[in-house]
């Protein structure tokens, strides 16, 4: 198993925002995490990266305990969060946002050979190599915030709300990019509000409520869950 979360309890202050939550993601899959806002969704993401301390419970990677790792140690063990809305470095140029993907790392060969691949995958990125983030459109940054966790070779991918702001041309092109980067062996931990995309990509899928976990099951089972498509599908 790559990802073992165990009775996860987080707080903010006094609110109790992750309640005992409890699930895995396995070598190769997408997983996804669906829920309407204030679920707890983004909150997972952040205490498995480091950024948030659980109160109680256990994360675990690849059998080993980071509960209580600090974020950068994280990411050299092979875990990077892309966050919500982007959070690229505007004054930079793309090449620099992807440049500092790699700060873990040290071999400027690979370190090339990644940036290729990362072109590859968004080749309007390369188009814009030497143009501050700032400037780029809201579905270039995106690709450029993707761009950037994955120069640090991830074997997991956090990726929270990649098709946020985006026009349904581009949430299209998103996930078919989340679908090609899996293929290529990167392990996905998806946070998505747009559970009919999420479900269309994802293998096994848990919905939060409330900072718990109330269902779980295969994308298929949960796309055709009365209780999801009614509530997350717009299904009645």
């Amino acid at each position: 198993m790559l990802l073992e979360i165990n009775n996860l309890h987080v707080y903010y202050g006094a609110i109790h925002a992750l309640q005992g939550v409890s699930f895995s993601v396995n070598e190769g899959e997408i997983v996804t995490l669906i829920g309407a806002n204030g679920a707890g969704k983004s909150t997972t993401l952040r205490a498995i990266s480091g950024l948030l301390t659980p109160r109680g419970g256990t994360i675990r990677y690849k059998g080993r305990d980071i509960t209580s790792m600090p974020a950068e140690e994280i990411v050299r063990l092979g875990v990077c969060h892309v966050p919500e809305g982007r959070r690229i470095f505007a004054p930079l140029t793309v090449r620099q946002n992807l440049e500092l993907g790699a700060y873990t790392r040290k071999d400027k060969a690979e370190i090339d050979k990644t940036m290729q691949r990362v072109f590859a995958s968004f080749p309007r990125l390369k188009e814009r190599i030497n143009q501050l983030g700032g400037a780029l459109s809201g579905g270039e940054q995106q690709m450029l915030a993707m761009g950037r966790g994955l120069m640090s070779r991830p074997n997991l991918l956090l990726l929270d709300e990649p098709s946020m702001g985006l026009s349904p041309l581009l949430v299209e092109e998103i996930f078919r990019i989340i679908k090609e980067i899996n293929a290529q062996g990167t392990s996905i931990l998806l946070v998505e509000q747009n559970a009919l995309m999420a479900l269309s990509v994802a293998h096994r899928a848990y919905v939060l409520e409330t900072g718990n976990i109330v269902l779980q099951g295969s994308a298929q089972e949960m796309r055709e869950n009365p209780q999801v498509k009614a509530a997350y599908l717009g299904v009645a």
